[in-house]
């Protein structure tokens, strides 16, 4: 089915890019094949270093410019996860889905659910709302990651969004006399609101904000809240 679908936006892109009278056809429909069969999700960068490797003398700005054209005339969309660079994909005009991004990896995995769009269809009602399209990217940590992650992680390791228990300091007990004193204490559950990797992290407890430099969250261990598939405890 996916492969009649790129045979018919083939058909397509060749009726519309020669109708306008698109320059560089031939160049631009390589550049949409090679997009086709890649079936994933591609900074226009990724996109450049293939056709490099191939041999091919396309430019960065004209791979960019294609993409856009694509996307333009309905054969591509592009999405920002994490505000990162564009990442396009192909637009099958029959095959709607939405997305979740594991915030570790950077593994991005599709899905659909028509139960998830029925039930955005019955909120738009309840409100009056007539809805056009939608939009869901869902982020979290996929289940290999889930797996190979010990119990026991420094904070500065948790990413955003995600809960955690204390469990234990490691800067002796003047550290955890200064952690107390900022109302971070053993056996609270800690919500991450920003954490960027380095620099300063934010957290909170209850509704308590608080903020820490890295260093310091890198000597507090905390449990993960479990994951699917993963209970509390296991190895």
């Amino acid at each position: 089915m996916r492969m009649n679908s790129h045979i018919q936006e083939k058909e397509q892109f060749k009726k519309l890019f020669q109708k306008e009278r698109i320059d560089r056809f031939e160049d631009r429909f390589k550049i949409l094949d090679v997009f086709l069969k890649s079936d994933t999700h591609l900074t226009s960068d990724e996109l450049f270093e293939i056709f490099k490797k191939e041999g091919l003398g396309f430019s960065r700005d004209f791979v960019t410019e294609t993409l856009e054209l694509m996307r333009f005339y309905g054969f591509a969309q592009a999405n920002r996860f994490q505000n990162g660079s564009p990442r396009y994909e192909p637009l099958i005009l029959d095959r709607r889905h939405d997305h979740m991004v594991c915030a570790k990896c950077r593994k991005i995995i599709e899905f659909h659910s028509k139960a998830l769009e029925d039930l955005q269809m019955e909120i738009a009602a309840a409100h009056g709302f007539h809805m056009l399209q939608h939009k869901m990217d869902i982020y979290g940590i996929c289940s290999q990651c889930l797996k190979e992650r010990s119990d026991l992680i420094p904070l500065a390791r948790a990413r955003a969004g995600e809960t955690a228990t204390i469990e234990k300091f490691l800067g002796g007990r003047r550290f955890e006399a200064r952690m107390l004193s900022m109302g971070i204490r053993r056996g609270e559950t800690v919500r991450i609101i920003t954490n960027r990797g380095e620099g300063q992290l934010v957290a909170a407890v209850e509704n308590r904000r608080f903020v820490i430099g890295s260093k310091m969250a890198f000597k507090i261990l905390a449990r993960p809240e479990a994951g699917p598939g993963k209970q509390r405890g296991s190895a």
